[in-house]
């Protein structure tokens, strides 16, 4: 096994949006990927034909190039194991029932929807396994000719896997140790319906990865349970020496704790749970990260820390690094809690760490949508001195609007406290001062207009005060000549002329 070389799968069913934990799962398994130089491979799980969403599966794709996860193979990316669309390979799958019928691993059962109902309701706790399936309809109760003949007049049927009863299963868990479960809980699981010509998910799943060289899988705690049984598929196939390991991930549970996240969960708090908008045809919307305003770099280290302890006290981290120090056997146990608000706070530290150009980029679609076209240039600037105030870029206008638009009134409070009696005397001299100024940069206009405040004896708080109202219009913003600075000499000479108008 350790000459092997590592190849993971993310195998989602194209039956709607992508959750977040689905996403988590991907990531963990690119994470792996990547550290140990194996592949990724992407495979459509679309066997169940009656749950088939239209959009699903691009939307899937587009979510994964958003979010910076690159798939070295499968739909849409080509490689040599393909076809990597599970309804392109209906007849690989029939094959291989074909080898566990034959080798009596498995039999085919003609049992009706009915029939089933009728023996749930005579038997208490009804399960199709060695103790009951000698009294149904199956080829082990009746006769080669009456199967041949029954399969010859087109009678629906299934295969079902032939599980021995009273022997433990062992499956070695990378996260959770040995997990060892008694067959005889286990029921003789349909691997094959002849109504589609499609196999169900366990015996897909088990084809699929021997014959694409999967070497780890690793998937939700969900699929637990379902172990035992892929573990038994691998032995009656024969594949044992080549079975993947397996890592069954926690489960991402709601912020309180108590049971799975869902999409309500989201709707009740107002965070997204899934990583784009999602438009099905019935017309109810969902909200998506990166519609919400989310760095996709935020998203992916705030989903790797929910379950995954990097062994240090380090909470931002590039892919690089995350790949660099990923280690499955430090994945939890229990389930994570989602605390979205780390998601925000993560969103706030990428803001801080990107280039001012890149956030700026960002923010030029919200600032069309209020009709403000600028310079690139003070864009950039204004960004650089006002994004350390937001957790999203759109929240960027609400606290730099006045570098772009000049105040259209004065907010009520702030006059009635900053502006004085004296105030509108003081910020038409200071409009002289200001006028007279040659080197406009941050640092000349502050030595000559505290050193005009200390001539005159004004207080500087009153002066600045009223000052920043007359700019901004409100009691916010960054340093005063910062703003001065930004707006230039014409357009804060035009501003201090008006204020002094209508507050006057």
């Amino acid at each position: 096994m350790a000459e092997r070389k590592v190849r993971v799968r993310f195998a989602p069913s194209p039956t709607g949006a992508l959750h977040i934990g689905g996403v988590r799962t991907a990531l963990y398994n690119y994470l792996f990927a990547r550290q140990h130089g194996g592949d990724l491979i992407f495979r459509i799980e679309d066997t169940d034909s009656n749950r088939f969403v239209p959009g699903a599966e691009e939307y899937i794709l587009e979510s994964f190039k958003w979010l910076g996860i690159h798939f070295d193979e499968g739909v849409s990316f080509g490689g040599e194991h393909g076809p990597y669309r599970q309804s392109e390979r209906r007849e690989i799958y029939k094959k291989y029932v074909q080898v566990l019928l034959d080798n009596d691993k498995a039999y085919i059962a003609f049992d009706t929807p009915e029939e089933l109902d009728a023996k749930r309701a005579e038997i208490a706790n009804f399960q199709y396994d060695a103790s009951t399936r000698g009294m149904m309809r199956n080829s082990l109760t009746m006769s080669k000719e009456e199967v041949d003949a029954l399969i010859a007049e087109g009678k629906q049927y299934v295969v079902r896997f032939k599980i021995e009863p009273n022997e433990n299963v062992h499956v070695n868990d990378l996260i959770r140790g040995e997990v060892v479960i008694n067959s005889s809980i286990l029921d003789d699981k349909v691997l094959y319906k002849s109504a589609d010509e499609l196999p169900t998910y366990h015996l897909a799943n088990i084809v699929d990865d021997h014959l694409m060289e999967v070497s780890h899988v690793i998937r939700g705690e969900e699929w637990l349970p379902s172990a035992p049984l892929h573990v038994l598929l691998y032995r009656a196939f024969g594949w044992e020496d080549t079975m993947p390991e397996f890592a069954h991930l926690p489960l991402l549970l709601k912020p309180e704790g108590n049971g799975k996240l869902s999409k309500r969960d989201g709707d009740r708090l107002g965070f997204p749970v899934f990583p784009l908008e999602w438009r099905p045809e019935s017309g109810e919307v969902s909200s998506g990260y990166r519609e919400s305003g989310y760095l996709p770099e935020a998203v992916i280290n705030f989903l790797a820390l929910l379950g995954w302890n990097p062994g240090n006290d380090q909470e931002v981290m590039s892919m690089d690094e995350m790949i660099q120090l990923f280690d499955i056997h430090r994945c939890s146990k229990s389930g994570a809690k989602f605390d979205y608000k780390k998601g925000i706070w993560f969103n706030h530290q990428y803001i801080q760490l990107k280039p001012n150009e890149e956030i700026a980029e960002l923010f030029l679609p919200v600032l069309k949508e209020h009709g403000v076209e600028a310079p690139f240039e003070k864009v950039v600037t204004v960004v650089g001195m006002m994004k350390d105030r937001v957790s999203f870029i759109k929240e960027l206008w609400d606290v730099c609007s006045f570098f772009f638009v000049a105040p259209a009134e004065y907010d009520e409070k702030t006059v009635k406290k900053r502006w004085k009696e004296d105030s509108a005397k003081c910020m038409t001299e200071l409009a002289e001062v200001i006028a007279g100024i040659e080197d406009f940069s941050i640092e000349g206009q502050e030595k000559v207009v505290m050193d005009w405040i200390a001539e005159k004896g004004y207080h500087t708080g009153n002066i600045m005060n009223a000052f920043r109202l007359t700019l901004v219009g409100e009691g916010k913003g960054p340093h005063m000549f910062d703003i001065s600075w930004v707006l230039g000499k014409e357009e804060t000479l035009a501003r201090m002329k008006r204020a002094v108008e209508v507050l006057k």
